[in-house]
């Protein structure tokens, strides 16, 4: 119906709806005393299955009475202090802001006659970021979905700029600790399972930068092309940062293109501790994530290039779109550098929150989760329960609770699966899982500055419990 439709005939209804949706989460937050429920698959299932999509309620407050039910009431609430899982971050208010802005306008980022200033916003916080990075002003760059279509288009530009007519001789170094994205954009760039090579860390789950220099070494012999090294800075398990100035040297000295993965560690360049991405100007491209450390919705990411020609790789000129007389006019579509076509207005989300707040609170907030992770890392290297893998660099803590009385391995591995499968059942705090040296270890990702050390501390009790409680309940069975 065409009430329905967001117009200038409709736009008091807008508000009133929006108020009313607004309201509802508003109070759902404010109510939440707990990151999760404990819901089950088997027990939300059958109440999605009877919501019946071919006969409508014909209210926004009946939908929203329906949606508490069926999402609000058992989501995983980010913003909660005990949810200590995966890189999801709690959002900001601007940024938030900004969300019903570009929802409610609707610009499409592809090309200057969908977006008009949306595309000069984007264009500028991508200058912002290149300046952060350290580039000069050739760069340039486009924003994604996130960290995997930026390191795809990364490497898609590497593999071009390579100019290897063979594809099968093409090879892409990461490290052991890399994204996953790094092998799955090599396959759909059409290279082979043998073209990523994989490097091994050190004991800071680092590259090893010899190892490197022997694998390049290795390639040139062979007469493959070392096409790209992806440098990690901030890996998804541990937070550690790859020694971006030796790997800059040796891809230099290889004729590689450098990219580096800032999906996570991004934050870093609006923080105090930014000395610890000395390096990343070297880079070719960088991929930063601001739905991870700078406190955005998802999705808000980017792809930063050094030399903002290499984006030429991503551009099909249409005729009923962004045809060539457009960029002789030089009028600006994004479109010509990115590998989406439609795309949301994200860019302003970010505008919004340096706007309202500022580069310096942003880091600021990035900052107190790094000073976390660093307190609890000495609270968990000083308890003999728990063995710590590795001394963050950014907010992640890769931990193991290892009980005295037990020797065996295996045992220990299923009893800290089942400790952080407990605790997600219970609703009480959510954390991840990894293995390191094929070990179950569990993992803290730091992202909340609401999340303090007592709750560090609360949560690895809870996990020993639950490990506890299995372990004596395993044992009793043995015997």
């Amino acid at each position: 119906m065409r009430s329905h439709l967001l117009n200038d005939t409709t736009a008091e209804q807008y508000r009133l709806t929006a108020t009313a949706a607004v309201e509802r989460v508003a109070a759902q937050l404010a109510s939440t005393k707990q990151p999760f429920t404990g819901t089950s698959p088997q027990e939300l299932a059958p109440v999605l299955d009877s919501v019946d999509l071919d006969k409508p309620l014909g209210s926004t407050d009946a939908a929203l009475d329906e949606l508490g039910t069926v999402y609000l009431r058992d989501a995983v609430y980010f913003h909660h202090p005990r949810y200590l899982a995966h890189l999801n971050c709690p959002v900001v208010i601007p940024a938030v802001v900004a969300e019903a802005v570009l929802s409610a306008v609707n610009s499409s980022l592809d090309t200057w006659d969908q977006s008009a200033g949306g595309t000069l916003i984007e264009q500028r916080l991508v200058d912002w970021t290149a300046g952060r990075i350290g580039y000069g002003p050739g760069a340039d760059g486009v924003f994604t979905s996130g960290g995997s279509q930026s390191n795809l288009q990364a490497l898609l530009l590497a593999r071009e700029e390579a100019k290897s007519e063979d594809t099968s001789a093409l090879r892409v170094f990461a490290s052991e600790c890399s994204h996953f994205s790094v092998q799955k954009s090599a396959k759909l760039l059409g290279l082979g399972p043998e073209a990523v090579v994989s490097i091994p860390c050190d004991q800071d789950k680092r590259m090893q930068t010899l190892a490197l220099a022997r694998e390049l070494e290795r390639c040139r012999a062979e007469g493959a092309v070392p096409m790209a090294v992806v440098a990690t800075a901030g890996t998804t398990d541990f937070g550690s940062i790859d020694p971006l100035p030796a790997i800059a040297e040796l891809c230099a000295r290889y004729g590689a293109w450098m990219h580096v993965d800032a999906a996570y560690g991004c934050g870093l360049l609006v923080s105090r501790r930014r000395a610890r991405l000395d390096g990343i100007e070297q880079a070719d491209s960088v991929t930063v994530d601001y739905h991870k450390s700078f406190f955005q919705p998802v999705s808000s990411s980017a792809l930063v290039v050094r030399d903002g020609v290499t984006l030429r790789h991503a551009t099909h000129h249409a005729d009923y779109l962004n045809p060539r007389s457009a960029a002789e006019a030089r009028i600006p579509n994004q479109v010509d550098k990115s590998l989406q076509t439609t795309r949301r207005f994200d860019a302003l989300k970010l505008w919004m929150t340096l706007r309202v707040m500022g580069a310096d609170a942003v880091g600021g907030l990035f900052d107190e989760v790094v000073d976390l992770a660093e307190e609890g890392w000495k609270l968990l290297a000083a308890d003999p329960r728990f063995d710590v893998a590795v001394e963050p660099q950014l907010s992640t803590l890769v931990f193991r609770y290892i009980p005295g009385d037990v020797t065996s391995p295996a045992l220990i591995d299923r009893a800290n699966q089942y400790a952080r499968k407990a605790l997600f059942a219970s609703g009480e705090a959510v954390v991840a899982g990894t293995t390191v040296n094929g070990r179950a270890y569990l993992k803290f990702t730091l992202l909340n500055p609401q999340t303090t050390l007592a709750d560090i501390a609360a949560v690895l009790e809870l996990l020993a419990e639950h490990a506890g409680q299995y372990l004596g309940e395993t044992l009793v069975h043995a015997s």
